[in-house]
């Protein structure tokens, strides 16, 4: 019986922990309208920070930056590539990116929609793409 209860409270306190990540995580709201990674809007727990955040970028810009960099891209998603992946393309050129299924959040998009994408460049040895954090439609 020691065990049991030594356990639930274990259990208790390490829910305890992380429960604040979860409800900044859930509650942080829509960035599209800030400009980016929401650096105008403060968490509901109060805090955090006010000021400029990332400039929107280009597909161009974006295949010179470095891996895990940080990008937001305005443009189209014009093809289904196959499983996650898709063809985006802003007026500078076109980028495959990877958009998991949960990254959709009930946003439906056609290729006419302008969207703008949230993300950070993944590069391997022979292949760029952009892993979508966020995506929304802007039009």
């Amino acid at each position: 019986m020691k065990n049991i209860s030594m356990m639930i409270l274990v259990l208790a306190i390490i829910t305890f922990l992380f429960y604040p990540v979860d409800i900044i995580a859930q509650t942080s709201g829509d960035s599209s309208q800030s400009g980016g990674f929401q650096a105008d809007t403060p968490s509901v727990l109060g805090g955090g920070f006010q000021g400029p955040g990332l400039d929107v970028s280009t597909v161009e810009q974006a295949l010179r930056m470095s891996d895990d960099s940080a990008v937001i891209l305005r443009g189209n998603i014009i093809q289904h590539l196959g499983k996650d992946n898709y063809l985006f393309q802003d007026g500078t050129g076109s980028i495959t990116v990877d958009i998991d299924d949960d990254k959709w959040r009930g946003v439906t998009v056609k290729p006419e929609n302008l969207v703008e994408i949230q993300g950070e460049v993944d590069k391997d040895w022979n292949s760029i793409e952009i892993d979508v954090h966020r995506i929304a439609i802007v039009n």
